[in-house]
């Protein structure tokens, strides 16, 4: 039996799994993954330590297992999107990696979206503007920080960076260079007009060559299997965008009649698609793992994150009572209280700058009042995506949902009765390690295509059916929810004033 290792690179945890050929998961190790947050607005990473629980981690693994290091034939590494973590010209670490979730070019992309530069671009790169964009962070430090601009040798994303740091290959991987808007999605390269738009055309000697997800992009070096304990030579493989892993996992394909949530930290939803088309909502357009196929999605960080921010405060010890919590909201009448939360304690899905809060509290509201209404503003926040992506794919009646939520069988049949749609659990726990598994066993041979892959890995663990009675009831509250985001939205643009 051969075996493969897949890395996850997370806002929160540095995970790695070890998987056989037929991708039963063998072993989990995991670390926590420090943010330094020196000034509002930064998140940064020191690169070092990145790398350092990427050491712990495989460690922890090999340890753990027992395997012979020379029965692992490959490793690959799912991780967030976007962001920018650099080079200098030397190949050495240039400051901290700047994550995705950085808001410090807020300035800068209010001033390109009032100069109509969304409209702009859109046509070459499928991408809208945001904080977390390469091209955003990079605009920054040009202005901010010449002399680190000047010195810029390599332009990488967070698994680019580790890739490097296992193969001392520099190089940028499909799916999530795809998203960075300095790649033209038509034709599949970097464009230097695009540069020249977001005036940091200085930057194109530093973006390095782009790699595939299943394509081999280095091995290992003598200096890292003697550090990690991996074989030397065992090949590194391209990895993904962790939206792109976990909807690999979930089997979607091109038929356009299924669409994945993930429940994470951000709320996403995906579809898959061979077509490229013209809506009024100007969708987001990634290239997938597969050749001539795009992902398509709608994201913002309003997903279980929020919920999971309360555990000092709704919880003991620190943690939250998921068992407890579910009963306390089963023992509630379904969309029946008068009190609502906008998911907003990480970002926004209705405008830049707009902050997080509860409305209708009143003194007998209960704990269980105050959970509900997280989880169903939460819901909602998934519901604004879903709407869109509904125009996009309008046969879709089928939800694969993933991430922690899952698992609460309460929680999931709200989500069923406010789409009305028929949702499917699936049985993975750690998608973004068996995503970038999968890609190193197709990279390596194992199969001859990610769909052969994914018929012969994925399954569903359970349905559930949607309860027609409550879906109007789940109707109405979203309907008041989305006037109360707007008045939210009125107010902050008052004392912005």
């Amino acid at each position: 039996m051969n075996y493969y290792i897949g890395i996850d690179s997370g806002g929160t945890f540095m995970k790695a799994a070890l998987f056989n050929a037929k991708g039963e998961q063998q072993g989990l190790a995991r670390v926590s993954a420090s943010v330094i947050n020196e000034k509002q607005g930064w998140v940064e990473r020191d690169l070092n330590a990145l790398w350092g629980n990427a050491v712990d981690v495989i460690k922890q693994l090999l340890d753990s297992t027992k395997l012979a290091p020379e029965s692992i034939k490959g490793l690959s590494i799912s991780a967030q999107g976007k962001g920018v973590y650099l080079l200098d010209k030397q190949g050495e670490n240039l400051g901290y990696g700047i994550m995705s979730s950085d808001s410090r070019s807020l300035p800068i992309v209010k001033k390109w979206l009032e100069q109509g530069k969304a409209q702009e671009i859109y046509p070459t790169t499928l991408q809208t503007l945001w904080t977390g964009h390469p091209v955003s962070i990079l605009r920054w430090i040009k202005e901010n920080d010449r002399n680190r601009y000047d010195n810029i040798g390599a332009v990488m994303m967070s698994h680019d960076y580790l890739r490097y740091r296992l193969t001392g290959e520099v190089s940028a991987e499909l799916t999530n260079i795809s998203e960075s808007n300095f790649f033209n999605s038509i034709t599949g390269e970097y464009d230097t007009a695009l540069l020249k738009s977001f005036g940091i055309e200085e930057i194109r000697p530093a973006l390095p060559p782009v790699v595939k997800p299943q394509q081999q992009a280095g091995k290992i070096t003598a200096a890292i299997a003697k550090e990690t304990g991996l074989a030397e030579g065992m090949p590194v493989f391209g990895g993904l965008f962790d939206v792109v892993s976990t909807a690999i996992c979930s089997g979607i394909n091109s038929s356009e009649d299924t669409l994945n949530y993930v429940m994470g930290t951000w709320a996403v939803t995906s579809g898959i698609s061979k077509q490229v088309t013209k809506e009024e909502h100007n969708f987001v357009y990634g290239h997938y793992a597969v050749d001539g196929e795009y992902i398509i999605h709608e994201a913002s960080p309003t997903s279980a994150g929020n919920y999971e921010w309360f555990a000092d405060y709704l919880g003991e010890n620190g943690e939250l009572n998921h068992e407890e919590n579910q009963k306390l909201v089963e023992a509630l009448a379904p969309a029946d209280s008068s009190v609502y939360f906008v998911p907003f304690l990480y970002g926004s899905n209705a405008g830049l700058g707009l902050k997080s809060g509860f409305y209708g509290l009143q003194s007998h509201h209960t704990k269980g009042h105050m959970i509900q209404a997280i989880w169903e503003g939460i819901l909602f926040c998934h519901n604004v995506h879903l709407d869109r992506m509904r125009q996009r794919f309008p046969k879709a009646n089928i939800l694969k949902v993933t991430g922690g939520p899952a698992s609460s069988p309460e929680w999931m049949q709200m989500l069923a009765d406010l789409t009305g749609m028929t949702l499917e659990l699936m049985d993975v726990d750690e998608t973004g390690s068996l995503g970038a598994a999968m890609v190193a066993m197709v990279g390596a041979g194992e199969f001859t295509s990610l769909k052969e892959c994914t018929q012969a890995i994925t399954n569903s663990a359970s349905l559930i059916e949607p309860n027609p009675e409550n879906y109007s009831k789940y109707q109405k509250k979203y309907k008041n929810y989305l006037r109360l985001v707007q008045l939210f939205k009125q107010f902050e643009d008052e004392i912005d004033a």
